[in-house]
Parts: structure tokens; sequence; C-alpha cells
């Protein structure tokens, strides 16, 4: 099985930032979510994860060895990372989601960001055929694997909503995959 899940909440989510690439921590909350995601999850045989602090930290939960894979980072914002979501306005938005290979000054394109994490989900589906995975991402990444999970395009994913430190499971076998949960949450502490 591939368990691929969020990081904990940070100070930056909890404003309505976006955090591309900027290298925060997870904020207290966050680091209670991460605990109980570990133990929602329970034993698994390996742990990937961004190269992030904050998917760092989640992956760090599960109290194993951690797999720095590069293709799971967050999308690169470029000049928007760390601007308020809500103040790029619905245009920008709106433009966005027509055409992936829209790019922020400075940042990635969706396209781009879809074929890294495509590929680093095919590089997991032989040891996910045998064993459970856990890879702590971001929300980018994680809608690109769930485009993958479900075999459609990237065009489709982006309208997911995807909750910190949230669980999708995803069943593979030389038939395919087999999205089995997408944005559980209710392993949370409430609050």
């Amino acid at each position: 099985m591939l368990i691929i899940v969020r990081h904990g909440r940070t100070a930056a989510n909890a404003a309505g930032e976006l955090l591309g690439h900027r290298d925060i921590s997870l904020d207290p909350t966050g680091a209670a979510q991460a605990r109980a995601l570990a133990a929602a999850i329970g034993p698994v045989s390996r742990v990937v994860c961004s190269p992030l602090a904050r998917a760092r930290e989640t992956a760090e939960a599960f109290g194993m060895p951690v797999e720095v894979d590069d293709r799971w980072i967050e999308l690169d914002y470029g000049d928007w990372d760390g601007a308020r979501a809500a103040d790029l306005g619905p245009e920008r938005w709106a433009s966005w989601r027509a055409d992936l290979d829209f790019t922020p000054p400075g940042g990635e394109s969706l396209r781009s960001l879809g074929r890294r994490v495509r590929q680093a989900c095919d590089d997991l589906v032989a040891a996910a055929e045998r064993d459970d995975i856990v890879v702590v991402s971001h929300v980018s990444p994680i809608k690109a694997a769930f485009g993958w999970a479900l075999g459609v395009g990237d065009d489709v994913s982006w309208r997911c909503f995807v909750a910190p430190a949230s669980i999708m499971r995803v069943a593979v076998s030389p038939l395919g995959s087999s999205l089995r949960s997408f944005n559980e949450i209710a392993h949370l502490p409430l609050g």
C-alpha cells in the first residue's frame, strides 16, 4: 500500500499563506498532528519524504529512518511564496487552473510538478505491492499523486482539498492502482 500524507500544520498554513519551498517547521498543533498521524497509520516498512523541514518533522514521528526524495517537494511558487492565497485574486486562480503550463514568476508549473510526482509514484509501485510505504509530502504533490492513482490528468486533481496531516491510501498491484481513501482526518486531535 502506498500511504501518502500531508505534513502537519505550520504557522504559515494557519495564516493562509502559499508555502512552497520556504523551509518552515511545524507549529505546536502540527507537531501534535504528526504524532496522531503516525499513531493512526501504525507500523510501516518505509518512510519517504520531501526535503523540507515540515515534511521531515512529520516523517520523524514514525520513529524510523526517513528517506528524502526531492521529487516530493512542494510546488515552487516563486515570487508568490509567502503571499496570502486570498490576495492573489480570483483571476489569477482561474488562469492557473485553466493552464497547467502557467508558471508563477520564478516558480514552477503544475504540469512540471505532475511529471516529477508521477515518476516518484511509479518508482514506488513495486515496493508498495509488497509493503506499506508512507510518503510525507505537501498539498500540490499529493494532488498530483491523486491524479496518478486515478489515472486522470492533473487538471482534475487540482480541484481537491488536502487537509494538514491527512491520509491518502493507494493500493497498487500489477493491475494498476486503486484509490482506497482520500483526505482522512478522523485521527486528528480536535481544536
